[in-house]
């Protein structure tokens, strides 16, 4: 069998093979992009879609997945030009269309691959009116891309950067550590945390799709146009934040400025609230952070009283700083990816948490450097400048240092702006939780080194004036902590009364037991010890010591699970039954 082609004379064979090697390369080609739109991300594939439709030239695209029926209206839901100086990119939401059928939040999940139970767009409601004109307003949020956003301040690592050309604050998953604090720092509870990636993640408008003239998937998806990009000035959004008006019931405007617009040409009711404004529900506990908050306590507060004097002897030392130690091996705990925990210092600049990191990862060494030369003074006899490192300065030094990191943990807290952290009232329960486990650590560990060194008549009068510092301190705690209560007497129903109504309702067992062992360690064991610190009673008084400890330990930890858990603060709009947080 033969063929001519081009003049030339083939035999079958010969043709055959001709056909191979223009075949055979052309269908591992496909083959290999086969593969490679298996291994696209959801996004990407949407993208391939659209551009494949663009260069068709309107031809329709393949029949398993069309093109969205919006596609055509792009250009009127995004900007034409770019924004300029003083200018960014921001959502605009327009209520009086939002019907409140999530398909935005069904196309962001979608596009962005997101996990189960992660979401960077909601939809909640607003009720209000009266009983004959009632009214029910459906909202979608995300993002608000704020002109000073917190959750890029408050990130320790620099884990977020806002855009000096659109505005979008986009969030570097790459260099998170999966610390969470800009899920508290944030007001509108925008960042999400991934379980399996160990990191948090937030909505960047849909960047890379913009930056092309496509419309953001939710932008897209909307089927009544409720949601589009706009061009705002930086200016107008400062301005607006003013007038503290943004939504109802939502956090105030003046903590980060966003710059998302909702409008609407109805009448609002003075009494349009969030559906779920009156629901108050515990929020994350963060236990990690509660036995780092409550442990470096402990180690500040006993330092702090072993640096007023030369009595306490090495072994209150050595206490203070194994649990200042395990502390800061429990923070490492609440990192989503504590591998990379070494870049909690670029945040210095902004960021409490790299401050309060820097502070104990100073106080640390320092102790440990203070415990020994309690411990082994003749090691350091004939090293320069050893009087200062034997002398009472050292201890002043960690005393400093370890107050100044309890003040980088108030002001860790006092910047989210929730009231129920506030400044004064952080301050009050983190530096008297110092002052009511020092005390007790103290009367503990001089009760044991007395018994051990059999020098208790020199110690009963020390432990006795400790017991009465003790039951002091954990009074006015305790007092202090009550307080709280009144609040369920306010008219609003303010954040406040949120607080004392969860710790009255859904908490009042974690809050029996901080009131329960607070009373019984700091109030009931001293009274006691008092009566019983005498030289021929020493093994009840030890054992009682550390009874006293360990209730004051107990109650200061409901105390701090209670900190994280009752907390409660404006946020964005949710639905009947949703959770407060």
């Amino acid at each position: 069998m033969e063929s001519v082609v081009d003049g030339s004379v083939f035999t079958g064979a010969q043709e055959t093979e001709k056909k191979n090697k223009v075949a055979l390369p052309l269908l591992g080609k496909i083959q290999q992009a086969q593969r490679s739109q298996a291994d696209l991300t959801a996004v990407e594939r949407f993208a391939r879609v659209h551009e494949q439709q663009s260069k068709s030239s309107g031809s329709p695209a393949s029949s398993t997945q069309q093109p969205p029926a919006q596609a055509r209206y792009y250009r009127n839901l995004i900007p034409l030009t770019k924004p300029g100086a003083g200018e960014q990119y921001a959502f605009e939401v327009d209520l009086d269309v939002c019907t409140g059928c999530k398909a935005c939040v069904t196309a962001c999940h979608r596009m962005n691959g997101l996990e189960d139970g992660e979401a960077w767009r909601s939809v909640g409601l607003l009720h209000g009116g009266t009983s004959s004109e009632p009214v029910q307003q459906t909202v979608t949020t995300a993002c608000h891309h704020c002109l000073d956003p917190a959750c890029m301040n408050g990130c320790p690592v620099g884990a977020y950067e806002k855009s000096s050309e659109t505005g979008i604050v986009k969030h570097l998953d790459d260099q998170c550590i999966g610390c969470q604090y800009c899920m508290l720092t944030c007001p509108y509870e925008v960042p999400q945390f991934s379980e399996r990636k160990g990191i948090v993640r937030k909505c960047d408008m849909c960047s890379d799709r913009l930056a092309e003239g496509e419309a953001p998937a939710c932008v897209q998806a909307c089927p009544n146009e409720a949601i589009s990009i706009r061009v705002v000035s930086t200016q107008s959004v400062l301005e607006d934040a003013q007038g503290d008006s943004f939504l109802p019931g939502a956090p105030s405007p003046g903590i980060t400025a966003p710059t998302t617009t909702y409008k609407t040409n109805k009448p609002q009711p003075k009494n349009l609230l969030p559906a779920d404004f009156f629901s108050v529900r515990p929020a994350h506990t963060h236990r990690p952070l509660v036995i780092m908050l409550v442990l470096t306590q402990l180690s500040v507060g006993a330092f702090c009283v072993q640096s007023l004097s030369a009595a306490f002897g090495p072994l209150h030392a050595w206490v203070a700083l194994g649990t200042g130690l395990l502390a800061l091996a429990a923070s490492v705990l609440h990192l989503g990816r504590p591998q990379y925990a070494f870049r909690a210092f670029i945040g210095l600049r902004t960021s409490w948490l790299s401050r309060e990191i820097i502070a104990f990862g100073m106080f640390a060494p320092l102790a440990a450097a203070y415990a020994l030369t309690l411990w082994k003074p003749e090691w350091f006899g004939d090293i320069p400048f050893a009087a200062a490192l034997l002398g009472p300065e050292l201890g002043f030094a960690v005393a400093g240092v370890g107050l100044l990191g309890v003040f980088c943990s108030v002001m860790l807290y006092h910047v989210t702006r929730r009231v129920f952290w506030s400044a004064g009232r952080t301050a009050f329960r983190f530096y008297m939780t110092a002052a009511v486990l020092g005390i007790a650590t103290t009367v503990c560990t001089t009760a044991i080194t007395a018994a051990w060194t059999s020098s208790e008549a020199s110690a009963a009068a020390l432990i006795r004036q400790l017991g009465a510092a003790l039951m002091l301190a954990t009074a006015i705690k305790l007092a202090g902590d009550a307080t709280l209560f009144l609040h369920l007497r306010d008219k609003q129903f303010g954040d406040l009364k949120r607080s004392a109504v969860l710790m009255t309702g859904e908490l009042w067992r974690w809050t029996f037991f901080r009131f329960a062992a607070g009373a019984i360690g700091g109030v009931l064991v001293p009274g006691a010890l008092l009566l019983s610190a005498t030289p021929t009673q020493w093994p009840p008084v030890v054992a009682a010591s550390a009874a006293s400890l360990v209730f004051c330990l107990i109650g200061e930890i409901f105390e701090r699970s209670l900190f994280f858990a009752a907390v409660s603060a404006p946020r964005m709009p949710g639905t009947i039954g949703s959770a407060a947080r």
